[in-house]
């Protein structure tokens, strides 16, 4: 009797995995060894860099929020503080839109922090 080599069940696994890695250099897409290894480093890169997406996107809502407050003579920092003060409760992403092509709007969040003082 033969051994068991788990026929179909290891060729199945095997096809899926070198399906996954088509498409990469040299033999990283086809040889199982460096397509697995290869794959198991994708996945880790893919995980970490959806975390770091949403740190660079608020990053970026920031630095253009920060811009605009300055164009109208107002930090960054008084700005945001500004509107906890008159309970305006907008996110970054928000403002940052009203920002870039809602400039009458934005205009009058930042006549608003103002009157503040």
């Amino acid at each position: 009797m033969p051994r068991a080599t788990k026929g179909c069940a290891r060729k199945r696994s095997r096809k899926r995995l070198l399906d996954k890695t088509e498409g990469y250099w040299g033999g990283r897409g086809n040889l199982y060894r460096k397509a697995m290894e290869t794959y198991i480093r994708a996945m880790v890169f893919s995980f970490r860099d959806r975390k770091a997406r949403k740190r660079k996107f608020r990053e970026l809502w920031i630095s253009r929020i920060s811009a605009a407050a300055r164009e109208r003579g107002i930090s960054y920092s008084h700005f945001i503080h500004g509107l906890i003060k008159a309970k305006i409760d907008l996110n970054r992403k928000m403002l940052a839109e009203m920002a870039v092509h809602d400039k009458p709007a934005f205009d009058q969040l930042v006549e608003q922090v103002k009157a503040l003082g």
